[in-house]
């Protein structure tokens, strides 16, 4: 996480200028715009963020709020500002637990995001297993119920391991498994409870975390000759 200039105060929610912040900013994403709006930054957006990172620090961990600059090196699109601010917990393994906030909302999300090509085949490996695979079922059940959608990066095509009528065939395309629930902007989002609703999100989504970290696992590196 950040310094955490702004945590000495608790969580109170996210205030409306925190939302007019981003919906200003994706009308005029520039340097001017950021200059003059930086002080509502600091106080709607960053320092809200890290109370709230800080509240939740003991139960899930260290979080890391992310930057608000783009890299724009390799990218067409140069503008140099996220248009939402975000922050995860737990990326020292598959599963992670993810934040995000802009002028649409909260979006908040877990699962593996980003999987190396030998994870991403444990995974698979995983889902197509039978006691592995009806676990995961197990798990999404209720996740699905606390208002996630089950999703993720896909390959275009079933591999060809797999048969077409194969146990859990929607899942077996997948290099990567994420849940994700948006909430549109609402009153709660800039009250304390707030944190209550988040809190109550990333705990529903611990059981698929654990599942990752027990099944797929982090990727393994193979060492180069002579290193």
């Amino acid at each position: 996480m950040t310094e955490r200039a702004g945590t000495a105060s608790a969580f109170a929610g996210f205030p409306e200028q925190a939302l007019e912040f981003y919906d200003g900013l994706q009308a005029d994403n520039t340097k001017a715009y950021w200059t003059d709006h930086r002080a509502i930054y600091e106080q709607a957006v960053k320092a809200p963020l890290e109370a709230l990172l800080a509240a939740l620090e003991s139960e899930f961990g260290h979080a890391k709020l992310f930057r608000p600059y783009r890299d724009v090196r390799f990218s067409k699109d140069k503008t140099p500002y996220k248009t939402a601010a975000a922050a995860a917990a737990g990326d020292d393994g598959p599963g992670v637990l993810y934040l995000q906030l802009s002028a649409d909302g909260l979006l908040l999300a877990g699962g593996a995001y980003s999987l190396a090509t030998d994870q991403a085949r444990r995974l698979r490996a995983a889902i197509a297993d039978d006691r592995t695979g009806r676990a995961l079922l197990r798990v999404l059940a209720p996740v699905r119920a606390a208002g996630f959608e089950i999703d993720g990066e896909r390959l275009k095509r079933l591999p060809k391991e797999f048969e077409p009528d194969a146990p859990r065939a929607d899942l077996l395309t997948l290099k990567t498994l994420v849940a994700v629930q948006h909430h549109e902007p609402a009153p709660w989002l800039h009250g304390s409870q707030a944190l209550d609703r988040i809190g109550a999100a990333w705990r529903a989504l611990g059981p698929l975390n654990a599942w990752l970290a027990s099944h797929v696992g982090p990727p393994r590196v193979v060492r180069q000759p002579g290193r």
